[in-house]
């Protein structure tokens, strides 16, 4: 037998686990290397800083977006309170339209304002004959429905509902069969 032969048929007798002596021997020598404790703690500062940025610069564009949004709603509905305090002013207009027939001065003035105020936003509810919606609508009295159909319908208007960009200005003060 050559020797190569004699070698794989003998078997040793206890095995010898093998060691990694290099492996070993870092894993000391950076157990106790002051150097990789300062890297260790400069990647957990790393860690830390980074972490501390994403969440800035998460709060920095919540904030963006939130403010964008206000501005949004505030260029929308900003003339809210004016639109409000001018409402008596419309109704007066109406009044004044119905008692005085139509007058064509009066008339033109009105169409002019109004015509105005909706390129701003507003707009007039249409209720009469619709079905009673206490989201859109303030019920000032019931009557008797004079038809079985017509109950709970709007039968009649006392002050105009109005909305300003789609979202309710004024709730419309109706008279609500029952």
């Amino acid at each position: 037998m050559t020797d190569k032969e004699k070698q794989t048929t003998e078997t040793p007798a206890a095995e010898e686990p093998v060691v990694d002596t290099e492996q070993t021997a870092t894993d000391t020598a950076t157990a106790d290397c002051p150097e990789t404790d300062k890297v260790q703690e400069m990647g957990e500062k790393l860690a830390e800083l980074n972490d501390k940025y994403l969440r800035l610069y998460s709060e920095y564009e919540n904030y963006r977006k939130r403010t964008s949004l206000e501005k949004a709603d505030l260029l929308l509905n900003g003339s809210r309170d004016l639109m409000k305090a001018i409402l008596p002013v419309v109704d007066d207009f109406d009044r004044a339209l119905a008692a005085l027939g139509n007058e064509e001065g009066i008339l033109l003035i009105y169409n002019k304002m109004m015509k105005i105020l909706e390129q701003k936003g507003l707009k007039a509810m249409e209720v009469k004959g619709e079905k009673f919606d206490e989201n859109l609508h303030e019920a000032v009295t019931q009557v008797p429905a004079p038809e079985e159909s017509q109950k709970g319908l709007v039968i009649d208007v006392v002050e105009k509902g109005y909305y300003l960009n789609d979202k309710v200005l004024r709730y419309a003060k109706v008279v609500v069969a029952c």
